[in-house]
């Protein structure tokens, strides 16, 4: 079985790989990916920040050229990127394929973002002098992203990175290794120069810790568990770097009185149970109010 390597510096490397189960068919081996160490990670961070200078000073045509070549073969191979998703996930082939067209779509926005780019001119309350306003990118940006959306997650990050010149180490969910590398490949073939993208597959305690520990990573990007997401912004104000966080819920859905009960059952049971239940904005908790209260369990009920 073919061994899907780490992308490092514009090279795929690493030995030892782990396989990859469909959780719905656990006899089903969707690929071997290969496990990162923490020297890979540092490795990665490195090539990373060596490539920082040219991709943040590169032209918008060039980085629109990329990002619109990775959403046209996205677009093109959903079918077979749509099937790959559920086997590796779990979810069903329906949502895994709407899930690919989506990640296209999200490459392809941003794709004319990069035309968009601009800062702004405004007076100065001293004469004879402008104030001109300019965005920079950040640097190194590391990415963390989680399993229940294994192609989407990647995509809403990766594609604004790219668009606004920052370099990237990125670390897919330990679960979900198969959409992550697919698009990492699919963005090396599109012609992103060395060691803007590096791709560190393996677990989050040894790659992702690396990645919090470098001073040289300037911003990162989370999604996942709130223990986790904590220990992300600890890490991320010693060291002054920015971060973003995405983190779990127990979210309530709320059923007055006056609701339209038809309305209020499909709403619930899409919020529920619409993607296996596994979203972090999924309700897990239904507060209805009493003068609606028998007639919509009873309506929930025969809809489930």
């Amino acid at each position: 079985m073919t061994l899907h390597q780490n992308l490092i510096a514009g090279e795929w490397v690493g030995g030892d790989g782990v396989a990859n189960i469909n959780p719905s068919n656990t006899d089903d081996v969707v690929g071997e990916y290969g496990r990162a160490s923490a020297e890979d990670a540092k490795a990665a961070i490195a090539a990373a920040k060596a490539a920082f200078p040219a991709w943040s000073r590169s032209g918008i045509l060039e980085r629109h050229a990329i990002l619109k070549k990775t959403a046209d073969e996205i677009l093109a191979r959903k079918d077979e990127l749509g099937r790959l998703l559920s086997r590796e996930e779990g979810k069903t082939l329906a949502e895994g394929i709407g899930e690919t067209v989506r990640a296209g779509q999200i490459f392809e926005f941003f794709a004319g973002e990069t035309l968009r780019l601009a800062g702004e001119v405004v007076p100065s309350v001293r004469p004879g002098i402008g104030v001109e306003i300019t965005r920079e990118p950040a640097g190194v940006v590391g990415i963390i992203t989680p399993w229940n959306f294994p192609i989407a997650m990647p995509a809403w990050k990766l594609a604004p990175a790219l668009c606004y010149g920052n370099t990237i180490v990125f670390k897919p969910a330990e679960l979900v290794p198969g959409c992550s590398w697919a698009i990492a490949d699919i963005l090396h073939r599109a012609g992103l120069p060395k060691g803007v993208l590096n791709l560190v597959m393996g677990k989050g305690s040894v790659v992702g810790q690396a990645m919090l520990d470098s001073p040289d990573v300037q911003a990162i990007t989370f999604t996942g568990s709130t223990a986790t997401g904590k220990r992300v912004a600890v890490a991320s104000v010693e060291h002054n770097r920015k971060y973003q966080l995405e983190m779990g819920g127990k979210n309530p859905f709320v059923v007055l009185d006056d609701a339209d009960l038809t309305v209020a059952v499909e709403a619930a049971v899409n919020s529920a149970f619409f993607s296996t239940g596994q979203r972090c904005t999924a309700s897990s908790r239904i507060i209805v109010t009493e003068g609606i209260h028998d007639r919509f369990v009873a309506a929930m009920g025969e809809r489930i």
